[in-house]
């Protein structure tokens, strides 16, 4: 059982580390119709770049998006906390779906504050984008079916989750930061627990609860998903193919280790993090693209790989996996 649910961070670089911010929204906007939403991060058990299918598990480290809708507004601006440059189309793009299909032109503003690091393989905006869709739908007053991971469409207006997903999923891809859709990122931020899914389908294969420790080593540099050699990523099929099968058959242990060294090798990151990981913690890979580092295990077995990556430049995360994804607050 993990030992806590609290999101413990340490940074070996304090220069760099960011303040607590809260979500920045213009004193002036005209009073409109509000919607405030989270959704965690997540780990890699499987990248999708080489075969198109993917495995990920949500972690206890979130994203909160607030959404302002304002029936007179010519557009929707949005803002990322302590990242006054941040491109933010995605959270932009992702209200402007919402609002195509269940509003009526409004315009506004999104928001969003996250203690998911940017650029570092951790889901950063798979969770903006679940964040921002559920508050978009929350601001319109749509129902969300909570829960529900099939595929049967929700009565009326409402929307389920998956449905929900979908609508980050396609924003995304049409903004270009990502390269597979990150349907298994997404739905695993949007659903929790640990999913396997089909990519290029926006299919869920497989959706299980798993209670584990997590940590996660964060080196200083950062990595974007959408910059990741596809061409060279394929030379790694096989090995894909035989994680899914592990996943599918539920050893997710042994499938991201496999995973990680296989991209580590292949995207050129160190596998020395995760070689040293191996004999002690149940699973550890590179997270997407990189350059996090996630190890799992419980609390005890998670201790000497702590005492390992604490030497190494960077931050550390100590968390837990997430039973339950994204939610309206």
């Amino acid at each position: 059982m993990p030992i806590s649910s609290s999101l413990i961070v340490y940074n070996r670089c304090p220069a760099k580390q960011g303040r607590t911010a809260t979500p920045l929204i213009a004193a002036t906007t005209p009073v409109g119709m509000n919607g405030v939403a989270t959704a965690p991060g997540a780990g890699t058990i499987l990248n999708a770049l080489a075969t198109g299918q993917g495995s990920a598990f949500a972690i206890d480290v979130e994203t909160t998006a607030t959404v302002e809708l304002v029936a007179d507004a010519d557009a929707v601006t949005g803002e990322i906390a302590d990242a006054p440059d941040a491109d933010t189309r995605l959270i932009e793009r992702c209200v402007e779906y919402v609002v195509d299909r269940y509003g009526d032109n409004e315009g506004g503003t999104v928001a969003t504050d996250s203690a998911v690091p940017m650029a570092a393989g951790l889901k950063s905006s798979s969770a903006a984008a679940n964040a921002t869709v559920l508050a978009t739908l929350d601001a319109l007053g749509v129902t969300v079916v909570s829960g529900d991971d099939t595929d049967t469409p929700a009565a009326g207006d409402a929307i389920t989750k998956l449905e929900a997903c979908r609508i980050g999923v396609n924003a995304a891809r049409d903004v270009g930061v990502t390269v597979t859709g990150a349907f298994d990122d997404a739905s695993a931020s949007m659903l929790g627990g640990v999913v396997v899914t089909d990519n290029a389908a926006d299919e869920l294969l497989a959706h299980e609860p798993r209670e584990w420790d997590v940590l996660v080593w964060t080196p200083p540099e950062r990595a974007y998903s959408a910059d990741a050699d596809v061409d060279r990523c394929e030379n790694v099929a096989e090995m894909a193919d035989l994680v899914a099968e592990l996943a599918l058959d539920g050893r997710f242990g042994e499938a991201m280790t496999v995973n990680g060294l296989a991209y580590s090798a292949v995207l050129d990151f160190d596998t020395d993090p995760t070689v040293e990981a191996m004999p002690h913690c149940h699973g550890v890979s590179l997270s997407g693209t990189g350059p996090s580092v996630v190890a799992v295990g419980d609390a005890a077995s998670l201790a000497p790989v702590r005492e390992l990556w604490v030497e190494r430049d960077g931050t550390l995360i100590e968390t837990t996996t997430r039973p339950t994804g994204a939610s309206i607050q």
